[in-house]
């Protein structure tokens, strides 16, 4: 749903999504309870910004994380792939976050490119000679 309100606000659609998930109920594999809930969800506030912030969302998936989180593990201690649900378990946990794993990212740019970073407690940006640091460690 993120995905088709992002487009329609980019393209200037206007869509409804609740009224999507009324449409999609007739022929979707979707269980057409769960797209109720959805409909519901966009009826409560048509500009909810992710079901995520949706209080009856919100709330089940909170209750439900760890056994979600079970889910997961054993998939993975199992060797069994469940791309759906991890990368949905990932986007969740970023979701919720007041600031993303980006800067891992950025470390990892500036080591292999020589790109900049910035910081959260100073402005400006930044760069590491890592090959300096990586000597001083060494001796």
């Amino acid at each position: 749903m993120n995905l088709i309100r992002a487009k329609s606000m980019e393209k200037g659609w206007d869509l409804e999504l609740g009224e999507l998930a009324r449409i999609w109920k007739g022929g979707c594999i979707i269980r057409a309870v769960f797209l109720d809930r959805i409909k519901k969800a966009y009826d409560r506030n048509p500009d909810l910004a992710n079901l995520l912030v949706d209080p009856e969302f919100a709330k089940e998936i909170i209750e439900r994380q760890s056994a979600w989180r079970r889910v997961v593990c054993l998939a993975i201690n199992s060797g069994i792939s469940t791309p759906g649900m991890s990368s949905s378990l990932a986007y969740f946990d970023t979701f919720r976050r007041e600031r993303l794993p980006a800067n891992l990212v950025q470390a990892q740019r500036d080591y292999f490119g020589a790109h900049t970073y910035e910081r959260v407690d100073v402005e400006g940006s930044f760069h590491t000679e890592w090959f300096k640091i990586a000597r001083q460690l060494k001796n």
